[in-house]
């Protein structure tokens, strides 16, 4: 139960980070065009993607391509090892990055809260409120951990086997 609820929780923040590529991309092409064509730029562009598109492509989806194994990452021994010594080795891989991006959300959540309760703006076309820009730093950081501590404790059933 707790899987399926999580992977859905994932698939869903990844089709959130994957439609804010494609925002991206649209209003960049559309500003580019209504430049050429009509001199006239897409006044909210640079600022929406700045500060709310950007974060989100880069935090929201991190979670879910751990999880397909789409992850970039650095492999310097075999990731399955025998006995006790592979089993702490496989839950250290886990939970150590768990531990930087528990940092990161924490921090990163902090900061955005005090954003939201100050009610920190960024003005400029439109006032954005930045809390709310700042928030999917600490969502996408977050899953990710608990995806991590999931399959850490998981793992370690099927590594003692």
């Amino acid at each position: 139960m707790f899987e399926r609820t999580l992977r859905k929780l994932e698939d869903i923040l990844h089709l959130a980070g994957c439609l804010s590529l494609v925002a991206v991309a649209v209003l960049i092409n559309a500003d580019i065009i209504l430049r050429l064509v009509a001199n006239r730029p897409v006044q909210i562009q640079f600022e929406l993607t700045e500060l709310y598109l950007m974060p989100a492509l880069a935090t929201l989806s991190l979670s879910r391509v751990f999880r397909d194994g789409g992850h970039l990452a650095l492999e310097f021994m075999p990731e399955h090892l025998p006995g006790l010594f592979g089993t702490l080795i496989s839950k250290l891989r886990l939970i150590l990055p768990a531990v930087f991006f528990a940092g990161v959300t924490w921090m990163s959540g902090k900061f955005a809260m005090k954003a939201i309760l100050h009610g920190d703006v960024e003005y400029g076309v439109i006032d954005w409120p930045l809390g709310w820009a700042y928030a999917v730093i600490p969502l996408g950081s977050g899953v990710l951990v608990v995806r991590l501590l999931h399959d850490a404790w998981r793992r370690g059933d099927v590594a003692g086997q």
